[in-house]
């Protein structure tokens, strides 16, 4: 029919790349901010972070963005804030945050010469970030050094996943059956996927003490291609090396952080669309060090549970038993009995003038092989 009339009644799906979701996981340990302030203070960084966001929301009008801070002693989403107290009453939300980008007390600076949607994200995560920091006390700084990474990409996997399936392509019959039957071609409509990428801007050290939790949500978002991206500003830690390494994401470390809105157009603004076509900078040398259960310290060589595949740097456990799995363990004959390392051989070295009397030389000439009757 559609080649009678000269129509097409087909529905085309766009052909513009798909919406990207960017979940920024930004590291607000106080304590490795104060190291850092004489180069990059923490507001002038989240200002940059603010341009970059903007910038990723009109790459498409279908882009979405979602900021997580990682704090000393707890996370906690800066965008989208948590619902009102009267949208917990009618459902049963639980305090979930707001899918639909909105929030609970949320005002806006609704200035005509700013774009509406650059004003609802920036007012909330400024005044989000704001009751973080004024709910933090001195006790809170005592208690740790680092931050909570593994619990922070957590809920990063937590969100991708649930707007993952806001996102996911559906066929929905036309209800009208009238209506389906004069147009049936029209009677699915197709819905484009979600592509989501994590971004860790990290300030903190070491973060072996969190190897566990950090090694279960690298392997989640592995396992959903989730690329997870890594800025690191301060520090050196090899488990987001691992991290970015394992799922393709990009990792960097530039000398100079002063230039992080640099850095963030020009290496993090494309999505996993975009990155087909283009060279992306790679860590590198990627340490593959794992951090034992029981000390959390970074090993060359350890013991291995033979059931759980927990990692000991040594084999002095309390009552052998395995402190993951409480399985027993006989590595105390590793004490008495340690393994044997094989020694290497030594080269000889040859001496001067005696090339010629080499094993596997050229036969002289005045010799021959005998040749048998």
């Amino acid at each position: 029919m559609n080649d009678i009339d000269g129509s097409d009644r087909h529905l085309k799906t766009e052909d513009a790349p798909p919406p990207s979701l960017l979940t920024i996981v930004l590291d607000t340990n106080p304590h490795a901010w104060a190291h850092l302030s004489s180069t990059l203070s923490l507001s002038a960084a989240l200002a940059n972070i603010l341009i970059f966001i903007n910038a990723h929301l009109a790459s498409g009008n279908a882009n979405e963005v979602a900021v997580i801070a990682s704090h000393s002693h707890r996370t906690s989403f800066l965008y989208p804030t948590k619902l009102a107290t009267s949208a917990k009453q009618k459902g049963d939300t639980n305090g979930d945050v707001d899918m639909n980008g909105g929030g609970s007390d949320t005002a806006h600076d609704d200035s005509p010469n700013k774009y509406r949607p650059f004003a609802v994200v920036e007012s909330a995560i400024l005044q989000n970030f704001a009751k973080l920091l004024s709910e933090t006390n001195e006790s809170h700084l005592a208690a740790t050094p680092t931050t909570l990474i593994g619990g922070a990409l957590s809920l990063a996997l937590t969100y991708i996943s649930k707007s993952a399936l806001l996102h996911a392509p559906v066929t929905s019959g036309s209800e009208n059956s009238m209506a389906a039957l004069a147009d049936a071609e029209n009677s699915h409509v197709d819905r484009v996927a979600l592509t989501s990428r994590i971004l860790i801007v990290s300030v903190s050290g070491d973060l072996a003490n969190q190897y566990i939790p950090v090694m279960n949500s690298i392997f989640a978002a592995q396992r959903r291609k989730i690329p997870i991206d890594i800025l690191k500003l301060a520090g050196d830690t090899v488990l987001l090396q691992q991290a970015s390494d394992a799922t393709g994401g990009v990792y960097m470390k530039p000398d100079r952080p002063e230039g992080l809105l640099q850095y963030l157009m020009m290496a993090y603004l494309p999505d996993a669309t975009a990155r087909a076509s283009l060279v992306v900078p790679s860590a590198g040398g990627v340490d593959f060090r794992a951090a034992c259960f029981c000390h959390r310290n970074v090993v060359d060589i350890g013991y291995v549970c033979s059931v759980c595949l927990s990692i000991f740097c040594n084999p002095s456990l309390p009552d052998n038993l395995c402190l993951t799995c409480g399985s027993y363990l006989s590595l105390r004959a590793a004490l008495t009995n340690p393994p044997a390392l094989i020694p290497k051989k030594k080269k000889k070295k040859r001496k001067a003038g005696a090339d010629s009397a080499t094993p596997g030389g050229s036969t002289p000439a005045e010799s021959s092989t005998p040749l048998h009757p």
